[in-house]
């Protein structure tokens, strides 16, 4: 049967290809992975109505990951003239003579598969599963998926976040053998964040990464010191990665304060443009959401994972002038808000999943020129996800429940966290967060030098047009960032100056003495003996130990890019650019490289 025009007026480029390459021959599954913002649904539905105009089905069953998202595609649905019932329940056993399908949660499946395997079976189904890879979170959700659906006549499996590290199958998804064992799951369509942005269909993405000093007790009792991006030990990171998020900290009052002036400015092109607070928990959100109303007189609409209201709050913000939203789990993915434009990513969630639904909430594009800003603190595995958005991945399925990495346990400690407002006894006190501007990720590179919150040389990120094509954007950044370095280089004294800059020392409980920023985490004790110890000028002193936290931060994200160890990054800045090793190097022999691996960052090799 001839394609039916209609259908194809309006469609992007890449929809229409994948439109002719469903039909192109007949097939009961469909795996379309295509970025956040690409056009999903809209890809889903036009499959739908030419399938029932067919008589190839003769009803519709779309399976989504939250009840917002059912009433979404009803919506979306309605446009194409189809009749889905988003209100559907398990109790009803059927629905109206109105309604071609019914819209349902992975959970509502999961709570009664016989129910939903007795509709399929009654009638020529077609089911689209919306974020597939959810059908995986659980080896019980999965079997009830695959018995729930087994008998469809056409199933379409769409997915923005294909990868996964589990055990646990996909249902309907082919897997393929690879090498050395292990399988990888087989994509029947990709369209990537790469292709989108060439072809204007998303956003580009600028990261803002900010450090800052972190200091907080431990359980036993010892106070520790360290900076974000520099080397730590797993634990250390996560300590000092949530003494950041701490509202009582100055890290998020900072980063909010300048995520709110970012929004100010993108909304010089796009004046309903929104941002977005991605919270770890109920009593975070509403902490931020406070934090917010006092820098901006109004208050923020705050979305928590258990509000029965939940969803009429996000379509109310969808549709509103507010500036600002604060969630918690609930905009994670699937969500569509296009106005969004600013992000904050306040949470200690560290799974390359999650991260990926996260950014794919402000990359969908309504004109040419819209850019994307998202905030987040500047901890390595973030820096490398940020890095690598436009890399695509497939699902890869292990055989062993050990084989999942320890991230995947985090993201289903932090799946139990999220909801509830109570939570276990913390194994440490966040004592104090400063802030400072770290760089700028955008295309695999780095910009921008490390300098205090609210210095001239953030504001000039932050005072970035809201309204840039892709090379726009990285010509702007290439230019703050030469500006930047030809600034420092005319300085009389650099190391002073970034002293000045960089440097937000933090006094231990138990001594007025400003501690002395370390390379590796330290305790506070042996910090305060190393400033008394001291026998260089304070300046002096602070400002080496400022530098040489720099380059072990840029060392420590170029490693996490490259894989290369730490010790063959820093031999190699040796053998480029002259001088002794770190521990006696000059202010000025640190400077060369750091100026060095900020150019190798930019041009993507040394």
């Amino acid at each position: 049967m001839p394609v039916r025009d209609d259908l194809l007026l309006g469609l992007r480029g890449w929809q229409k290809d994948a439109y002719h390459e469903y039909f192109k021959r007949p097939r009961r599954d469909f795996l379309l992975v295509a970025t956040p913002g690409a056009g999903k649904t809209v890809y889903a539905l036009t499959i739908a109505a030419e399938l029932l105009a067919r008589r190839e089905v003769a009803a519709l069953t779309i399976v989504t990951p939250t009840e917002h998202l059912k009433h979404q595609w009803a919506e979306a649905a309605a446009r194409f003239g189809l009749a889905i019932d988003s209100a559907f329940k398990n109790a009803q056993g059927r629905t109206g003579a109105d309604f071609g399908g019914v819209a349902v949660t992975y959970a509502q499946v999961a709570a009664h598969p016989a129910l939903h395997r007795q509709r399929t079976q009654n009638r020529r189904m077609l089911v689209i599963f919306d974020e597939i890879h959810h059908a995986g979170d659980a080896l019980s959700w999965g079997d009830a998926v695959k018995d729930a659906f087994d008998p469809a006549r056409r199933r379409l499996g769409l997915t923005g976040t294909p990868f996964r590290s589990d055990a646990n199958p996909i249902p309907f998804v082919t897997y393929v053998d690879e090498p050395g064992g292990g399988k990888r799951s087989s994509s029947d369509y990709v369209y990537g964040y790469g292709p989108g942005l060439e072809d204007s269909v998303v956003r580009p993405v600028i990261f803002l990464a900010y450090s800052g000093e972190m200091r907080w007790r431990t359980r036993a009792g010892d106070e520790i010191t360290a900076t974000l991006g520099t080397p730590m030990t797993k634990d250390q990171i996560a300590q000092a990665w949530r003494t950041a998020l701490d509202p009582a900290g100055e890290w998020v009052s900072r980063v909010l304060e300048a995520a709110d002036k970012r929004l100010t400015e993108v909304r010089r092109g796009m004046p309903d443009a929104a941002g977005l607070v991605i919270a770890g928990d109920h009593e975070d959100a509403r902490a931020y959401a406070a934090l917010l109303r006092g820098k901006t007189g109004k208050r923020p609409v705050v979305v928590l994972s258990d509000d029965p209201a939940a969803s009429k709050k996000i379509s109310a913000f969808a549709s509103s002038d507010d500036r600002w939203m604060v969630a918690v789990r609930m905009v994670s993915e699937g969500v569509d808000i296009p106005r969004l434009a600013v992000g904050v990513y306040a949470t200690s969630v560290s799974t390359a999943l999650f991260f990926a639904q996260a950014v794919g909430r402000f990359v969908r594009v309504r004109r040419r020129g819209e850019t994307a800003s998202v905030f987040l603190p500047s901890v390595p595995v973030l820096l490398s996800y940020a890095a690598e958005l436009e890399a695509e991945r497939d699902h890869i399925l292990r055989y062993r429940i050990g084989d999942a990495p320890e991230e995947e346990e985090l993201e289903q400690a932090q799946r139990q966290r999220d909801t509830p407002d109570t939570f276990d006894e913390p194994a440490f006190q966040p004592l104090n967060a400063s802030a400072h501007f770290d760089r700028v990720l955008y295309d695999g590179g780095e910009f921008g030098t490390a300098t205090a919150a609210g210095s001239p040389e953030e504001e000039d990120f932050l005072g970035l047009p809201g309204l840039l094509d892709p090379d726009q954007v990285r010509t702007l950044l290439r230019q703050r960032q030469n500006a930047q370095l030809t600034t420092r280089s005319r300085t009389a004294s650099p190391a002073t100056v970034h002293a000045e800059s960089a440097v937000s020392p933090i006094t231990p409980a138990t001594s007025s003495t400003p501690a002395t920023p370390a390379t590796p985490a330290t305790s506070s004790t042996s910090a305060t003996s190393a400033a008394r110890g001291a026998a260089a000028p304070p300046v002096s002193r602070q400002a080496l130990a400022a530098l040489r936290k720099e380059l072990n931060g840029l060392v420590g994200a170029w490693s996490h890019r490259t894989s290369q160890p730490h010790g063959v990054i820093h031999a190699e800045l040796r053998r480029t650019c002259g001088g002794p090793q770190l521990p006696q190097a000059t202010a000025d022999q640190i400077q060369a490289r750091i100026d060095m691996i900020r150019r190798w960052a930019v041009s993507g090799r040394p």
